[in-house]
C-alpha cells in the first residue's frame, strides 16, 4: 500500500462515515465489539489529515486472527500484517480508494488509556495544537511523499510530546508512543 501521502483539510463527512462504518462493524462483530472509537486525525474537528478513517474496535474476548479474518477479510475488509502487537489491522477500499483502517484490539480496563485515544481527546481540547500538527503533517507529506514509514517517524517527536503532557495531566505513567512500553 505505498501510495502518495495526501493531506487534506478537515471534512465533516468523516464523522458521518465513521458512524456508518461503526454500524457495519457492530453488525459483523456483534456483542464481542465492546467499544468502537473513531481515532486518528479524521476524528479531530479542524485537523488536516490523510483522508483515511481509523477505527479502534475493542473486543472481548480477544480471539485469534483466524476468527476475525473469517468475519472481516472479504470483499469489504482486507487483513494487513503489521508489527503492532495485540492488534489486528484490516483496511478497506471504497471505489478503489483506501478509506478505512480497522484496528481490532483487546477491550480491557486500559482501553481508554491507549495513546491514540488520549492524543485524540487532548487535541480536541487544544485547537492551537491542531493547527501546529496540521502544519507538521503538510511538511512531512511534502518531504516523504510516498514513504509512509518516514512520514510517520517525522511526526513522532510532536506526538510523543503531546501524549506525555496529556498522560501527565491524567496522572498516567508515560509510555513510548509506538511500543506502549513505560518510559
Amino acid at each position: 500500500m505505498s501510495e502518495e501521502i495526501k493531506i487534506v483539510k478537515y471534512n465533516p463527512q468523516w464523522a458521518i462515515d465513521f458512524v456508518q462504518e461503526k454500524c457495519i462493524l457492530s453488525s459483523l462483530l456483534g456483542d464481542q465489539a465492546i467499544a468502537i472509537e473513531h481515532i486518528g486525525s479524521t476524528s479531530i474537528p479542524g485537523q488536516e489529515a490523510k483522508p483515511i478513517i481509523d477505527i479502534f474496535v475493542g473486543v472481548s474476548p480477544f480471539s485469534e486472527l483466524a476468527y476475525y479474518k473469517s468475519i472481516l477479510d472479504s470483499e469489504l475488509y482486507h487483513y494487513i500484517q503489521t508489527d503492532m502487537s495485540s492488534r489486528y489491522l484490516f483496511y478497506k477500499y471504497t471505489d478503489g480508494v483506501w478509506t478505512h483502517n480497522i484496528h481490532i484490539i483487546p477491550y480491557n480496563v486500559e482501553f481508554y488509556n491507549r495513546n491514540e485515544l488520549i492524543l485524540r481527546d487532548y487535541l480536541k481540547e487544544h485547537p492551537k495544537l491542531v493547527q501546529k500538527y496540521g502544519e507538521l503533517k503538510r511538511n512531512s507529506a511534502k518531504n516523504f511523499n510516498v514513504n509512509l514509514d518516514e512520514y510517520t517517524r517525522s511526526k513522532t517527536e510532536f506526538i510523543q510530546h503531546v501524549i506525555d503532557v496529556a498522560r501527565t495531566k491524567k496522572g498516567l505513567p508515560l509510555q513510548d508512543v509506538w511500543t506502549n512500553e513505560l518510559k
